[in-house]
């Protein structure tokens, strides 16, 4: 039996996110950053899915989901 854990990734609604920087300030890989002050964009190959950014958004338009195998 194979049991391969999922990987989570952070996902941003992006046309609901108020570009605050929180996301960024909390992130232990520099996985995100805000474009043109309008909204946080995720670098996939950044990401661990910690789930630190989805806890400190303000406006909770960051959620973690499982990706691929």
């Amino acid at each position: 039996m194979n049991k391969t854990k999922k990987k989570r990734k952070a996902f941003v609604q992006q046309p609901d996110c108020v570009a605050c920087s929180c996301c960024v300030k909390v992130c232990p890989l520099g996985a995100i950053r805000v474009i043109a002050g309008i909204m946080a964009q995720v670098d996939m190959a950044k990401c661990v899915g910690c789930g630190k950014c989805a806890k400190e958004c303000p406006a909770s338009v960051i959620e973690i989901r499982e990706v691929g195998t």
